[in-house]
């Protein structure tokens, strides 16, 4: 079975290209792909499949083998492999998610995709709650980017025992549902840190659901413009708000491709 290892911002997919097949039961082979001792190593697994009413199909797997519905870092990387891989020539593309329809626009440099925007929809904004855990409390406010996220300003995201308090949070029943955890700080103007918490795949080196999530917490609280850069451990992410919706810009690259027993 051939794979594609790819990644935006450290945060690591196994791509399938599954336009006329697909292997069986693909939340199994997502745990033991994903798995970063004894299989390929990622943050989950995506597989390329028809568009149902756009251009082509991105069904995901969290390293957990849990089913996501979105993955803004995960859908960049997407378009690079379409157009890198010669499914398309165009550099327009929308592709079904089961968060619904997402729009890209891919930056073309020597024939390969270097960067990709996203329009990345509307954020659905919900009242914010306080949550107690590990003798802790936090305020969070829970934002839907297509999946769930719950985000926590704080003074100072790497102080944050992420890996103690991010399975916790993840599942806390104040929350509207299992989410991904975010921890923000305003560095400057316009300028977002973020650490997250995945649901699914836990501490992860960049989440660009969260950094949308982030933005746009903090645009309901006053702290930033319509744009702004979101810090993540792997990098930058530029986004934008435009009539109500999010753009997202950042990169994708390939890491290796390679073959391995189904």
């Amino acid at each position: 079975m051939r794979f594609t290892k790819m990644e935006g911002l450290g945060n690591d997919y196994i791509y399938l290209n599954c336009m006329g097949w697909e292997p069986p039961d693909l939340p199994e082979l997502a745990v033991r792909l994903s798995d970063r001792h004894f299989g390929v190593g990622s943050d989950g697994l995506i597989c390329i499949k028809p568009g149902r009413n756009g251009d082509f199909t991105m069904e995901m797997y969290n390293a957990d083998g849990s089913r996501g519905a979105m993955c803004g870092n995960g859908i960049r990387c997407l378009g690079k492999y379409v157009y890198d891989h010669g499914l398309t020539r165009k550099t327009c593309l929308t592709i079904d998610t089961d968060a619904g329809p997402r729009g890209l626009e891919l930056q073309v440099a020597g024939g390969k995709v270097e960067r990709v925007t996203v329009d990345m929809g509307e954020p659905a904004l919900f009242p914010g709650v306080t949550l107690e855990a590990e003798g802790e409390r936090f305020d969070a406010v829970q934002v839907s980017m297509g999946n769930p996220h719950a985000v926590i300003f704080c003074r100072d995201p790497e102080q944050v025992e992420l890996e103690r308090l991010g399975p916790v949070l993840e599942r806390h029943p104040g929350l509207r549902e299992r989410s991904n955890v975010e921890f923000a700080a305003l560095t400057g103007p316009d300028s977002l840190t973020v650490r997250v918490w995945e649901r699914g795949s836990g501490i992860t080196l960049a989440c660009g659901t969260g950094a949308c999530a982030v933005f746009a917490a903090a645009r309901k609280l006053g702290l930033c413009g319509t744009s702004a850069n979101v810090r993540l451990p792997g990098g930058t992410l530029g986004l934008e708000e435009r009539d109500g919706r999010i753009f997202m810009t950042g990169p994708a690259r390939t890491v290796f491709e390679g073959e391995t027993e189904n």
